[in-house]
């Protein structure tokens, strides 16, 4: 009889487990969706729905998490040029002899490495002393960085295309460089690309 009882509540507890909660949604959660309602981004490839599955929402500003998916796709866009040109067009070098982007990066030179460093901290340098004069590097503004002096005769609407762009190419770029990374230590792993690209 005991064990009879014991088979029904447990039946009661995990079916218990499935049902839907009858929970709200705690304040931050509550702040985050309606921080990332106004985003752009959305799009079908991100089911027309705010894309953020992990919820880092709930533990970040959202305004600081569009900036790393901005500044990171940019980097990503470099990395896959970067990751392709030297196949095709190999410059002549004595540090580095390889078009193999991953042999190329323990090929270098420590002292380029430092360099290469100097360089990332100017630009994060600029960007951080612009926004405090007010600009932004999100395209939210007047551009902290705009060598064309295209950006401020842009109307509304163009803007907004240019934002959706840059969004969308960063994100596919992010995509595409995990893809070579992993399709290089892992021959095989993205379906689509041959091994060794």
């Amino acid at each position: 009889m005991k064990t009879v009882v014991a088979a029904v509540v447990c039946l009661f507890a995990s079916a218990s487990a499935f049902a839907p909660s009858q929970q709200s949604l705690p304040s931050t959660a509550v702040k985050a969706v309606a921080d990332l309602e106004g985003m752009v981004g959305v799009g079908p490839e991100t089911g027309n729905a705010i894309f953020d599955p992990v919820g880092l929402s709930n533990w970040a500003p959202a305004d600081f998490l569009r900036k790393a998916e901005l500044s990171n796709g940019r980097s990503a866009m470099l990395a896959v040029v970067g990751w392709e040109v030297p196949k095709v067009f190999m410059f002549d070098s004595s540090d580095v002899g390889s078009p193999d982007p991953i042999k190329a990066i323990m090929d270098a030179d420590p002292q380029w490495w430092a360099q290469f460093l100097l360089l990332c901290g100017m630009f994060e340098a600029v960007k951080y002393r612009g926004e405090l004069n007010g600009k932004s590097y999100t395209g939210e503004g007047p551009a902290v960085l705009d060598w064309t002096k295209t950006w401020d005769t842009l109307s509304e609407a163009d803007k907004q295309t240019m934002r959706v762009k840059e969004l969308k190419n960063g994100r596919l770029a992010m995509i595409a460089f995990a893809s070579f990374v992993s399709n290089y230590f892992i021959p095989g792993s993205v379906p689509l690309l041959p091994e060794g690209f």
